[in-house]
């Protein structure tokens, strides 16, 4: 047999759950022929052993079938994803990585940290998007400038703002300032969805998605629309912040989402004329609770006057001043943050949406809205 020949039997050879054949995905990587011996080599998306063992059946008998007398089909797959409460599904797939933070009560820092932690990765290279989910209080249009930006409408879809290198959108550019959102639970839960699904982000190496403060609708939305990478909680050294830090931490367990860390906020207090740092606040405790977690404390953030003046005048700590303290515990933060991110894609990574999905038993992929784009839906 040829090569040629070869290629137009592997052309009948279809994806499983797909109308496509493994060819025209492009998936058949080389091909060696050495008499009436053929060896092929592919290489899929999925990591389920059904897909792998259906393609080897498949690609074996048609090839003997047109006269190679020993086919060696070589499937080469992606390490098996973890499990996520996602299921598979992925309504950002242009996303690589998604990361979520966190915090079990308001007013501890936590948008800030969102915006300063996509900041550094972006100064470090990356393609970073934020998303503000806090859809009843979205702040982060004013700490990254932005509070008087509307988005462009590109067709029925809106386009991110770009600002500090990095792509944003909030409920608080689509919105007059001041507008309160009276909203019950499942328009909370749609407008995530539309968030993920009807803005046009770029192929992005990482969105940092600043979530609403709790373990409510909208944290369990974003966890089963897309494959969270990470989780990042956000909290203060009092006690009474880290009794809900632990509500955040166990929402994480729950979910399946890996914890890259917990980073205490207002963690001492810088002295803008001495330079002293001092613990009003206390400071540490919240190592104690990350280790009761299996994490690591990411960060410790003193309170520095110049953060409080960066968010409120849309001037990031991170990109203005990025020899303080705080703006150096950020970047130090972000670089443990890129490398769990990539220890977690090493162990086998996040679910994407080639992959068949898992749904519930007795309950179908095609009754969930959940199978493949190009997948049948005759079972």
């Amino acid at each position: 047999m040829t090569e040629s020949q070869v290629k137009e039997v592997l052309s009948t050879v279809t994806y499983p759950g797909f109308t496509k054949d493994i060819v025209t995905f492009g998936f058949v990587k080389e091909i060696e022929i050495d008499g009436g011996r053929v060896a092929v080599t592919v290489e899929i998306t999925s990591s389920a052993p059904e897909v792998k063992a259906a393609l080897e059946d498949e690609i074996r008998t048609k090839l003997e079938m047109a006269g190679a007398k020993e086919v060696i089909p070589m499937i080469v797959q992606p390490k098996k994803p973890r499990e996520t409460s996602s299921h598979g599904k992925n309504i950002a797939p242009q996303v690589k990585n998604f990361v979520m933070v966190s915090s079990g009560k308001g007013g501890v820092g936590k948008s800030t940290t969102s915006v300063n932690l996509a900041i550094a990765l972006a100064m470090q290279g990356k393609k970073v998007g934020i998303l503000d989910a806090d859809i009843y209080g979205p702040n982060i249009p004013r700490m990254m400038g932005i509070e008087d930006v509307h988005p462009d409408i590109v067709g029925n879809k809106v386009k991110p703002i770009s600002a500090y290198g990095v792509e944003v959108m909030s409920m608080g550019v689509l919105m007059e300032e001041g507008q309160s959102l009276i909203w019950r639970g499942a328009m909370i839960m749609k407008a995530i969805e539309q968030f993920l699904r009807d803005i046009l982000w770029s192929d992005l190496d990482v969105l940092v998605i600043d979530m609403p403060p709790g373990t409510g609708d909208a944290q369990l939305t974003l966890a089963q629309s897309v494959p969270v990478t990470a989780g990042v909680t956000v909290t203060t050294p009092q006690k009474v912040s880290l009794d809900d830090s632990r509500r955040s931490l166990d929402m994480f367990k729950k979910l399946n989402i890996p914890i890259a860390g917990v980073v205490e906020n207002m963690s001492g207090f810088i002295c803008p004329n001495c330079g002293v740092e001092s613990d009003i606040f206390g400071r540490g405790t919240a190592l104690a609770v990350a280790q009761e977690y299996g994490s690591k404390l990411l960060a410790q953030i003193p309170i520095e006057p110049a953060v409080r003046e960066g968010g409120d005048e849309g001037k990031p700590i991170t990109y203005h001043y990025p020899e303080s303290e705080t703006a150096k515990r950020f970047i130090k933060a972000a670089e443990e943050l890129w490398e769990t991110i990539e220890k977690i894609n090493e162990e086998g990574g996040v679910s994407n949406e080639s992959i068949q999905p898992t749904t519930p038993p007795g309950v179908s992929a095609c009754s969930t809205g959940s199978a493949p784009q190009g997948g049948s839906c005759s079972h």
